[in-house]
């Protein structure tokens, strides 16, 4: 284990499950993260040995089949997930942002259903909130669920779904006006429809379209998506707690865990990165010495090492604050916020040590350098955290005058 980012506090287990997460990351993923990503192939291979590792159902119940580990635990292991190539982390996000949204607010019947089959990794979930036309306003989503008997038609067009292509259970957010009297507030008539599909592309179901993968700068190999509904009809049962009007606050509950993650991938990433300068800078030499002896450099090792100390720190008392039950949002904007930005500083810092040869796409760092943007805006941008953010300081610190 390298000094950096260490978690006091943790039992047997979750020591034990890290260390065989770690190896797994240092045998199977990073030899061969960057040429898979530079063909945008999914790593099959990969996905495959975190099924086998039982990581599919980290935080899944063990009445369910799980091995029923805390968000702590399953952070720490997206870290190490994404210190070896961060398009993993994303495969395993969406599917337990799903299972969770099921754990706290699926009926006994949807849990029964899914979740011993999302724990083996048979079900393979992804959720979808954001549109074409919408960015960070979630209020303004059109897709809408009307219905219809014992069913619902759902018609309309989102965007950037991660695992779109290949899971088999999508979590979407639409409007949903049925009992709700007109002047309702936007994110009191949403509803989370649970759409169940084929894997793949095109038309997976009737009225149900994956078009194909988006060409991406960065985060490839996992399939990023759109998906379009067309008079999808899905069965009543189907609706997220058989209760519509809650999908928004459901939404936000699976995001806060989504937060957790994008700063824990933001960790495993500025750590690599500071693995990959620190190791680089001892072997490269300048007027006759390591660069890592000009004081230029070190200084820029020391910087980076603080911020991956930070951003790890953040995150773990996030996710601890999560697993008491308590309110999060503010420290997972917090985490998210500071892991991604600290996350691009450190990557950059590592380029700028790699000099040249970091542009090339022979090292490693070429790839961490585009793929860093994306945990800038995945989960909410800069923006969107600090908002939220200001909100809840106002809350806490309320001028009594």
């Amino acid at each position: 284990m390298t000094r950096l980012a260490q978690t006091a506090g943790l039992n047997d287990i979750q020591r034990e499950i890290l260390s065989t997460v770690r190896d797994f990351v240092d045998k199977e993923i990073i030899p061969v993260a960057t040429q898979l990503e530079h063909r945008d192939e999914y790593p099959t291979e990969i996905v495959e040995g975190l099924k086998e590792l039982g990581l599919f159902g980290l935080m899944i119940p063990e009445e369910y089949g799980g091995l029923g580990e805390s968000l702590l635990t399953y952070a720490l292991c997206v870290e190490e997930i994404a210190r070896g190539w961060m398009s993993v982390s994303g495969i395993i996000n969406t599917h337990f942002i799903v299972a969770y949204m099921l754990k706290q607010h699926g009926t006994q019947e949807q849990k029964d259903t899914f979740l011993p089959r999302m724990a083996l990794g048979e079900v393979r979930g992804a959720f979808s909130m954001s549109e074409p036309a919408l960015g960070s306003d979630v209020s303004a989503i059109s897709s809408k669920g009307v219905k219809d008997g014992e069913e619902y038609v759902l018609n309309g067009q989102k965007m950037w779904l991660t695992n779109g292509g290949t899971s088999t259970l999508v979590a979407v957010l639409c409007r949903s006006d049925e009992g709700h009297p007109e002047g309702t507030a936007p994110h009191k008539s949403m509803t989370t429809f649970l759409i169940e599909k084929e894997p793949g592309f095109g038309e997976v179901r009737p009225g149900l379209t994956i078009p194909g993968k988006i060409d991406k700068m960065g985060y490839k190999g996992v399939d990023t998506t759109e998906l379009i509904m067309d008079d999808l009809r899905i069965p009543a049962n189907r609706v997220l707690g058989d209760t519509t009007g809650r999908g928004f606050y459901q939404m936000m509950d699976g995001v806060e865990v989504g937060r957790v993650n994008v700063a824990a991938r933001g960790c495993g990433v500025a750590q690599r990165a500071f693995e990959l300068g620190v190791s680089y800078a001892q072997q490269r030499h300048t007027f006759g010495k390591p660069i890592a002896q000009h004081q230029a450099i070190q200084f820029k090792l020391a910087e980076m090492a603080t911020k991956v100390e930070a951003a790890h720190a953040m995150m773990v008392n996030a996710a601890r604050k999560k697993d008491s039950g308590e309110r999060n949002d503010l420290e997972a904007g917090m985490a998210k916020y500071l892991a991604s930005e600290y996350c691009k500083e450190v990557v950059e810092d590592a380029f700028r040590i790699h000099g040249g040869y970091g542009f090339s796409k022979e090292y490693e760092i070429e790839r961490l350098y585009r793929e860093a943007p994306m945990l800038l805006i995945g989960e909410g941008t800069a923006e969107i955290q600090k908002m939220i953010i200001g909100r809840r300081l106002l809350e806490e610190y309320r001028f009594q005058g």
